[in-house]
């Protein structure tokens, strides 16, 4: 009887957890994440109930949603006198234009200047000698952040800056930096140099900080004295990231960072002071943001800043990507070393080749990360059937540049991935830029990215092994579960 009455107990609380979930894994979720999860809780009920309520809400908690809010409110009120529309633009990219400022209360600013930087060492010296320069503040976030050979000038660099009387705010990701090696050495020497610093989206439950431990915050951005930034997709650290892994096969990262003058130097200053605010408690936007206006630059870009992540209610990087591709009419270039898109990405690039554009992706030829260089694999039939072409950058070397072009005068360029990570788990920035110079100088970049790679082709693709192709399938299933 005992046995009957055990086992039918774990048959009805296995059904309540199904009839629960089913009500509440779909809620406000899309559908292929909800049918990932439901998948995952109905062929391994306990399991999979215990990860979905680790990892299942991709929100951050209600205090730093609230503080986001108060960051949205204190911006819309600086930037209220900026004007939102300009005659001079196409009616759909007015829009988008709308359509940023009304997810991120950061208008699109004219009188802007913006140099591509495409080599690994010289990013890192062009940062090391703006801080050099520093009169009165340098702020500094990068998702990872490392004491080594490679960025040692940049560390001097700020200490000698702090020596000056300069302000020095760092930050980065915890779990990203903590875990690498040096890193306890890395804090110390901060501390040593009194440069500010705090640890972004901490997991410390002892300590009263905690969120779901995926969520990061992947930012990449240095802003010096409110007139000069760098904005892309390089982390501050050598190439090779410092693992034994990488060292074994000879990987190396390449990177595009964007130096930047102008006005839209105090948006990206902005977004700096939001994850400043929200690990720390300290307010700087009264501090900084009424700042003499930066001179505008003769190049004369306009530029607009867009951040994303957990602590918005919607994907703001999502949605300006797809509004660009929609309204593009000759070209879309995309260059993301993680694609992992979701349906409307998918859709939206090959809508935009039956449309009859030019429509080119570049990606790694190898992979840094298994499951996501699998999922990312998945796609590629698809797409090349549309008549997207795909260009491979060769090993060793990964491209971890992460920018796009649509026809001759709009580009992004961030720290976002083309990835479902990016669009809803990560803390994210990227800059629209509307501008011929711009855009000819991305189109020179994107011309030694595919001098140098190899065009996959359909026929190509069909040459590959099924025991691969199963596991892009798997990898494609479990990206889902977001």
């Amino acid at each position: 009887m005992w046995i009957n009455v055990v086992w039918t107990v774990t048959l009805l609380i296995d059904l309540v957890i199904r009839i629960v979930l089913l009500m509440v894994v779909p809620r406000n979720r899309k559908p292929t994440s909800a049918m990932a999860w439901l998948l995952a809780i109905m062929l391994i009920p306990y399991l999979g109930t215990i990860l979905f309520l680790l990892i299942g809400f991709y929100h951050l908690p209600k205090r730093r949603r609230d503080e986001q809010k108060l960051v949205d409110r204190l911006l819309a009120e600086h930037a209220a006198d900026v004007p939102i529309a300009d005659p001079g633009w196409p009616r759909w990219f007015q829009r988008v234009v709308e359509q940023n400022r009304a997810l991120t209360h950061l208008p699109a600013v004219a009188g802007n200047s913006a140099e591509l930087i495409t080599d690994y060492r010289e990013q890192l010296d062009a940062m090391t000698r703006e801080i050099e320069k520093a009169t009165r503040f340098v702020h500094v976030e990068f998702y990872i952040a490392s004491l080594d050979d490679t960025t040692r000038g940049f560390f001097e660099a700020m200490e000698n800056a702090v020596k000056r009387g300069v302000t020095v705010r760092l930050l980065t990701d915890h779990i990203a930096s903590r875990k690498l090696p040096g890193a306890k050495h890395m804090l110390a020497e901060l501390d040593r140099m009194g440069v500010q610093w705090a640890w972004m989206l901490p997991v410390q439950p002892l300590k009263g900080k905690y969120q779901r431990p995926d969520l990061r915050n992947h930012r990449k951005l240095l802003v010096v004295d409110g007139t000069v930034a760098f904005i892309g997709s390089q982390n501050l650290i050598d190439r090779t990231y410092n693992s034994k892994k990488n060292h074994r096969r000879g990987l190396k990262w390449v990177e595009l960072v964007a130096r930047v003058e102008g006005p839209t130097v105090a948006a990206i200053d902005a977004v700096f002071f939001t994850d400043w605010l929200a690990e720390t408690g300290e307010e700087l936007i009264s501090e900084h943001i009424d700042a003499p206006e930066v001179p505008a630059q003769p190049q004369d870009l306009l530029c607009q800043i867009v951040p994303s992540g957990p602590g918005y209610e919607t994907e703001n990087n999502l949605r300006l990507f797809l509004s660009l591709i929609h309204g593009a009419t000759e070209r879309v270039i995309i260059t993301s070393p993680y694609f992992v898109p979701d349906e409307a990405m998918l859709y939206a690039m090959t809508i935009a080749k039956q449309r009859g554009l030019d429509v080119q992706l570049f990606v790694s030829e190898i992979g840094d990360q298994a499951m996501v260089f699998h999922a990312q694999r998945s796609y590629y039939e698809e797409l090349l059937i549309a008549g997207v072409r795909i260009f491979l950058y060769p090993g060793p070397y990964i491209l971890h540049s992460k920018f796009f072009s649509v026809d001759d005068d709009i580009a992004v360029i961030g720290s976002s991935n083309m990835d479902i990570r990016s669009f809803t788990l990560n803390c994210e920035v990227s800059m629209m830029v509307r501008g011929e110079s711009f855009v000819a100088d991305m189109r020179n970049v994107e011309a030694q990215y595919r001098e140098i790679s190899r065009e996959l082709t359909l026929e190509d693709w069909r040459k590959e092994p099924l025991r691969r192709t199963f596991w892009d399938g798997i990898a494609r299933l479990a990206s889902a579960l977001n």
